[in-house]
């Protein structure tokens, strides 16, 4: 993510106008955008890995699983970003043909540099959708998986996964090995 320093302040309503008419995808916080760039081949292996994980247990069950193309709103006014995976089951997403803003589960998959900002500011945006509650943060340089839980006092727990771990998604009803995440990945 590179801010453009040529590009001025936007309102959020600029921002979505704007944001359809360009090639690439830029996050937008606080009046700002962002360019989404590149990422590795073993990052989008992991995603794609993770996505069809999700897409083949959620099926016929009501939910969406969307990978890094889909808009996630923080609220109608933003912050906007582009999660790698996300998965939303509420109703109000159901004819979403832009925006998310109701997500149960989101997942980035780090990169050197967008980690501290994954884990700092971006996590507490995260934190401000009242419908989130499992926040996966997986690694590439090595298998590991950190799972933020929301608990029942409102409080977001960690759960760290390690190889030849489980992974349990109580969101989702769901448990897989960890190792599926890394199938067929060259880690780096």
């Amino acid at each position: 993510m590179i801010a453009n320093p040529k590009i001025p302040y936007m309102t959020p309503q600029e921002y979505l106008i704007w944001e359809e008419k360009q090639q690439i995808k830029h996050e937008y916080i606080d009046g700002e955008v962002y360019a989404m760039t590149g990422g590795t081949i073993p990052h989008n292996e992991i995603a794609v890995n993770l996505t069809t994980i999700l897409k083949n247990y959620l099926r016929g069950k009501g939910c969406k699983v969307l990978m890094a193309d889909a808009k996630l709103g923080i609220t109608e006014n933003g912050p906007f970003y582009y999660p790698d995976v996300m998965v939303t089951c509420d109703p109000r997403d159901k004819k979403a043909k832009k925006i998310i803003h109701h997500p149960c589960l989101i997942i980035e998959v780090l990169s050197p540099t967008t980690e501290a900002f994954d884990r700092g500011d971006k996590f507490r945006d995260y934190r401000r959708l009242n419908t989130l509650q499992e926040y996966l943060l997986v690694n590439t340089k090595q298998i590991s998986v950190e799972c933020f839980r929301l608990n029942q006092q409102s409080f977001w727990e960690l759960h760290p996964y390690q190889e030849g771990d489980e992974i349990n998604l109580t969101t989702l009803n769901f448990s897989f090995p960890l190792h599926r995440i890394y199938e067929d990945v060259e880690l780096f």
